[in-house]
């Protein structure tokens, strides 16, 4: 199996064994920033079960570890009704502990690079204004805000939608 270094963190696929863990991280991390709200992956019952989702052809998740715990995790999936040849960048959450070492920014551009080796060429992402620091991580990478939602994600509960073309 495919692993990265960066630092000190190693990063890979998703496996069974991290449904659990993974799941009580993007939930640890909702609650922090006080965007634990209907309509987002904190309610959505696949978030329990990302290993199994991320099956999906054209889907990607990679967790992150550190000393063999996990810190974080990051996929691309193709959500329902998205426009031909666009991605969804989700799930991109990671501990306190493992923030401010660029690992976000490094785990989107391997994603940027993973989704180019799909044949997407834009990829999408929907966020809330809750998560504040994470926006302007988006902006920095290329991101673009747009005007609604595109595809169907079922997370009516984030209002932000952004769009970054992949070249």
């Amino acid at each position: 199996m495919e692993k990265l270094i960066f630092k000190d963190f190693i990063i890979r696929k998703i496996e069974s064994k991290d449904n659990v863990e993974i799941a009580s991280i993007i939930r640890a991390c909702l609650v922090e920033f006080k965007a634990n709200k209907p309509g987002t992956v904190f309610f959505d019952p696949t978030t329990d079960n990302l290993f199994e989702l991320f099956k999906k052809e054209g889907s990607l998740y990679y967790v992150v570890e550190k000393d063999n715990k996990l810190v974080g995790g990051a996929g691309i999936y193709p959500t329902i009704n998205l426009p031909i040849g666009v991605v969804e960048i989700v799930k991109i959450y990671i501990i306190p502990q493992a923030r401010k070492f660029g690992l976000g920014s490094f785990l989107m551009q391997h994603l940027f690079k993973e989704a180019k080796k799909l044949n997407y060429s834009s990829v999408y992402l929907e966020t809330m204004p809750e998560l504040s620091a994470a926006v302007n991580l988006y902006y920095q990478i290329g991101f673009k805000k747009i005007n609604q939602p595109m595809g169907n994600s079922g997370h009516c509960g984030c209002d932000i939608w952004m769009e970054k073309k992949l070249s």
